[in-house]
Parts: C-alpha cells; sequence; structure tokens
C-alpha cells in the first residue's frame, strides 16, 4: 500500500487527470486485480492469459472499443504525471505519418547511459524515432552531446496496435529485447516527444519505499 491506496489505484487516479483520456480501463488476467479494481469503482476488463506482453493485451481490449487512439499506461507506475500523458498522445495527433508515440527524457547522470537497463533513444529533426538502445546511442565522438532515455508510456492508432501482434519479429527486437523495435523493423514511424517526467516504475521493495516517501510528502512526479 501507498498512502493507504494501492499502487494500481494511484496510477487510475493520476491517469484520470489527463485531459486527452475519456475513458479508462485496466485490462488484466489476474483474478485478484480485477476484484481490487471493481472495488474502489474502476471499470476492469479480464483478458487471455496467454498475452506475451502489455501491448498484446492493450490490443485485445481495443478491439473491443471504438476510440481511435489508445493509451497503454504501465500499472506500476503511481507516481505517472497527467501531463505527460497528454504531451504523448498531443504529440501522435497531429502527425500524419506516425502510428504511435511514446516519450524520452534527457538523461543528466552519466552513469545511465551505460546502463543497459537504461533504454536509449535517438530521433531524427522531425522528432520521430530512429532507434531505441540499451547501448549508449548516440556515440559522441569528442565534446559533449545530449542523450535521452525512453519513458516506457505508448500512445497507439487503434488500427496500428489491432495489427501490431501480427507483424514479423525482426533481429533488432530480438537482439535487444525492445518491442517497440517491431514498428520500426516493419517500417512504421514512432513519434517522440521530450518531456521532464522521469518513469519510476516499482519493482523492488526499495522502488516501493521511495515511491511511498513521494507520494506521503506531497512531491511532484519528476
Amino acid at each position: 500500500m501507498i498512502a493507504g491506496k494501492t499502487m494500481l489505484q494511484h496510477v487510475w487516479e493520476r491517469a484520470g487527470r489527463a485531459r486527452t483520456l475519456h475513458r479508462l480501463v485496466i485490462a488484466t488476467d489476474d483474478d485478484r486485480i480485477f476484484a481490487e479494481a471493481r472495488r474502489w469503482g474502476a471499470v476492469a476488463r479480464m483478458t487471455r492469459t496467454s498475452h506475451p506482453s502489455g501491448t498484446d493485451r492493450a490490443a485485445e481490449v481495443a478491439a473491443g472499443d471504438t476510440a481511435d487512439v489508445i493509451v497503454n499506461i504501465q500499472g506500476d507506475e503511481p507516481l505517472i504525471d497527467p501531463a505527460a500523458i497528454d504531451a504523448a498522445v498531443n504529440g501522435l495527433l497531429p502527425s500524419s505519418s506516425a502510428t504511435m508515440s511514446t516519450l524520452k527524457k534527457r538523461i543528466q547522470d552519466p552513469a545511465e547511459i551505460s546502463n543497459p537497463n537504461v533504454v536509449k533513444v535517438v530521433t531524427d529533426l522531425s522528432g520521430d524515432a530512429i532507434y531505441f538502445s540499451r547501448s549508449p546511442i548516440p556515440f559522441v565522438r569528442g565534446g559533449q552531446g545530449a542523450h535521452y532515455k525512453h519513458v516506457g508510456l505508448y500512445v497507439y492508432r487503434r488500427d496500428f496496435l489491432l495489427n501490431y501482434s501480427g507483424l514479423p519479429v525482426g533481429p533488432l527486437e530480438q537482439a535487444e529485447k525492445l518491442e517497440q523495435l517491431r514498428a520500426l523493423e516493419n517500417g512504421y514511424k514512432i513519434r517522440v516527444v521530450e518531456t521532464e517526467y522521469d518513469s519510476v516504475g516499482v519493482d523492488t521493495p526499495e522502488d516501493l519505499a521511495r515511491v511511498s516517501a513521494r507520494v506521503e510528502a506531497g512531491l511532484p512526479a519528476r
């Protein structure tokens, strides 16, 4: 529990403050999560247990929905910034070429550049992704350059999301173990929007303690 609420409830409530989202649905294959979400009034749907990723789970829910744009928010991000959600959505809507969008944040800690658990991203001059990697990219030869890390929030056009799981997995996705590379390897564009929001997922007891302290102190997401 974080300040008397489950982590999922914090995500639900913060996502509900995003101005661009018109409907929220919790997708899960776990009866306990489904029951907990319904307990505090969330809309929840049970999905198949066979999905290899959250993207596939989101696609199952999207197949029964009429929304043109689908946002996939991780359930372990209790400090998710509503403004970051809006930025990602608004980055995709005016683009005539991109089929999905996501976020990036400039790296301030040099240790993150070489950390393979921090995914880096490089973009073209239009703001579309060129590549995502666990390696330090770009390689800066002389002088200093900016490095950006990927913030794992995804916005999809519905038609693309429904076809996503059927796309072939390429050698780059296999090598990096990054599913967003499937879009790039199949010729689709990903719009990348810069944000000040720094993703704070909860994967360990130490993460939980740190996030709980921030929530109880009323500190902002970033």
